[in-house]
């Protein structure tokens, strides 16, 4: 079940986990799923909160209630490579008309080991010019790893950008047996 909108001042509760890809911040509503963002380490690690705070209209609480608990679990299960496909309520309240447009195609229809383009992603969407927008769409993706931008690659076989870092891009399309590992 997926949240479009709501009203601001919803609860909400976030946390700091490792990953296989270095410290992810995770958020959650009552809604489902709100916000995962990479790098959760030093002063960046402490304007998150208050970041989500200014954009859900509420101060969200270190891990209280247990909003966190299955999307915890997946996210775990996802770096130990046993979860294919992500199955959590999503709260879509940070992102709205294109880009969201976009964002539930990539959830929908681009799975766990597969890539697409981001000319054939803006042509699923009914935009086949909008590549662009489409890679800007990917930049604010809220939702990153569970609606999976890392899978969104160049035409010509480049991994094209990444707001976690190419080497975060990397390693997620590695895990997910698209890329092989690197020998070294």
């Amino acid at each position: 079940m997926d949240i479009e909108d709501g009203p601001r001042g919803v609860t909400a509760e976030w946390t700091v986990v490792e990953s296989g890809i270095g410290p992810l911040f995770v958020a959650a509503t009552g809604r489902g799923l709100v916000r995962v963002e990479f790098h959760a380490c030093g002063e960046r690690r402490q304007r998150m909160p208050e970041r989500l705070a200014e954009q859900l209209g509420t101060r969200p609480v270190e891990r209280s209630t247990g909003l966190l608990a299955e999307p915890l679990r997946q996210l775990d299960r996802y770096f130990a490579g046993a979860l294919r496909a992500f199955d959590l309520p999503l709260d879509w309240s940070l992102t709205t008309g294109f880009n969201r447009q976009v964002l539930r195609e990539l959830a929908a229809g681009v799975p766990y080991g597969a890539v697409v383009g981001y000319g054939e992603l803006a042509r699923r969407v009914g935009q086949p010019g909008a590549a662009q927008a489409v890679g800007a769409a990917m930049g604010a993706n809220p939702l990153p790893v569970v609606v999976p931008c890392h899978r969104v690659v160049e035409s010509d076989g480049g991994l094209g950008g990444f707001g976690g870092g190419l080497e975060t891009k990397r390693r997620l399309l590695e895990l997910e047996g698209v890329l092989p590992e690197p020998l070294f």
